[in-house]
């Protein structure tokens, strides 16, 4: 059933109705629609727009459908144009002429803004439960891997040695951030725009106050035409799942990389690896692959919803239709991929071994080394000439810093004595650096203290 048939005198081309039906992925928030129907009809009925007695059989018998939706006793009709259509038909059907008097006082230009701010309200929730727990698995890893020696890179070459805590340390702060946008998004999502009518509001006396209170709402949106064309929140949401991909996908990579025969800082769990058809000694890395690749998937939402909205005039238009299978596509596989990515931590081990002695290669101590000859007077710009030629003569000869003799250090510089082994030990390099932020012992005690803080305000 159309709810706009009246002023039409041909029935749609079926090509176009299927093209301009949405009830396949609108279904989806039939929850939400039924919940926003059963507010309107209270405050109906509040305002004596509708009697006591209709407003609670219309109410009654929209709990009846939703509850026979969730147990499977009614189907979603598709041949229906929308989620709206089909439980207003439903409710006529099962309640008759009472049934017709659902839609006063709304369009569905502002129905569906509110089904759409409902749902993706209560997603939002579901993220950043999932992102807590993330954050819980990284703090659990951090806490055990506080003297895990390994490199620290730039331009993906050894730099300095760190701690694996340090490391993870920096998703932690990433992932961190993701929840705070999710936060900030909720709180400017959770305006009711119900009661906007079609673009203009209505002439029933509508208290869009009780309404906005009902379903969870910090108030109504202030502007009628905003309210119907407003799609930021949900540019604002992809926005920010696109980045908690991005850093999904940096971790991914990583731990791609850490995975490799050349690396072998990792090993990943028999259940979140795949072997080979053709090749039977590999196990490979098909989570934090496909992590990493559906990331393009999540920014193609993305930007489709920015450029689906820069040219469109107040208020509606049924190009914002478009948004819906965006977003619904955006939140099922950001989080898919959180909750495989915390999985795939858990389960993973970490080489310390491995770790550690990648860190002694490298000349990963070199900084080190120009701070030890810092401290016995040289300045800064000589020690680091100092330490360079050591470098260049290490490689020449095929050795790491801690190989050379006191007598190779000294031809260098006469400043250089036995305590230099000790100053470019990785250990030392590492617990000497305690400001905050820092790898060392004492610094990142402080950072998981601080951590375990943050966590305990979500339990």
């Amino acid at each position: 059933m159309n709810l706009w048939g009246g002023r039409f005198t041909k029935p749609t081309d079926q090509l176009v109705y299927d093209f301009n039906a949405s009830i396949s992925f609108d279904q989806t928030f039939y929850t939400q629609d039924i919940q926003g129907s059963i507010a309107h009809v209270k405050m109906l009925a509040k305002q004596g727009i509708l009697t006591s007695a209709e407003g609670t059989e219309i109410e009654t018998a929209l709990n009846q459908i939703l509850e026979d939706l969730n147990t499977g006793k009614l189907t979603i009709d598709n041949s229906q144009e929308d989620i709206h259509s089909f439980v207003e038909s439903t409710l006529i059907e099962r309640i008759g002429n009472t049934g017709k008097k659902l839609h006063t006082g709304r369009s569905r230009n502002d129905q569906v803004a509110l089904d759409m701010r409902l749902y993706t309200r209560d997603q939002v929730v579901i993220l950043n439960t999932l992102i807590h727990n993330l954050l819980i698995t990284i703090n659990d890893i951090m806490k055990t891997h506080i003297e895990t020696i390994m490199p620290g890179f730039t331009h993906l070459q050894k730099a300095q040695p760190i701690t694996l805590a340090h490391h993870l340390g920096a998703y932690f702060e990433m992932f961190k951030r993701d929840s705070s946008r999710l936060e900030d998004i909720y709180k400017r999502m959770n305006i009711c725009p119900l009661g906007s009518g079609a673009l203009a509001g209505t002439t029933y006396p509508l208290d869009r106050e009780y309404t906005a209170e009902l379903l969870g709402f910090d108030g109504p949106c202030l502007n009628s035409i905003d309210g119907v064309s407003d799609r930021d929140y949900l540019i604002e949401l992809l926005s920010a799942m696109a980045t908690m991909m991005m850093h999904m996908s940096r971790i991914s990579e990583e731990i791609i990389i850490w995975n490799t025969n050349e690396y072998q800082f990792v090993d990943l769990d028999d259940t979140y690896s795949t072997g080979s058809s053709i090749m039977p000694q590999k196990k490979n890395p098909d989570i934090a692959e496909l992590i990493r690749g559906k990331t393009g998937r999540v920014y193609g939402a993305l930007t489709s919803l920015l450029t689906t909205m820069k040219g469109i005039p107040l208020a509606y238009n049924k190009d914002m239709q478009e948004d819906k299978e965006l977003v619904f596509d955006a939140l099922t596989t950001t989080k898919g991929c959180l909750q495989l990515l915390d999985g795939m931590l858990k389960s993973t081990t970490f080489n310390k071994d491995k770790m550690r002695k990648s860190a002694t290669g490298g000349f990963t101590n070199a900084t080190d080394a120009a701070d030890y000859l810092v401290n016995k007077g040289v300045p800064f710009r000589d020690a680091h000439g100092i330490i360079g030629q050591l470098v260049l003569y290490a490689i020449d000869q095929n050795k790491d810093l801690d190989d050379l003799t006191i007598a190779e250090f000294k031809a260098i510089s006469e400043v250089f004595d036995d305590d230099i082994y000790d100053a470019i030990n990785v250990e030392t390099c590492v617990n000497k650096r305690n400001t905050i932020g820092a790898p060392g012992i004492t610094a990142m005690k402080q950072v998981i203290a601080l951590n375990e803080k943050y966590l305990a305000q979500f339990k």
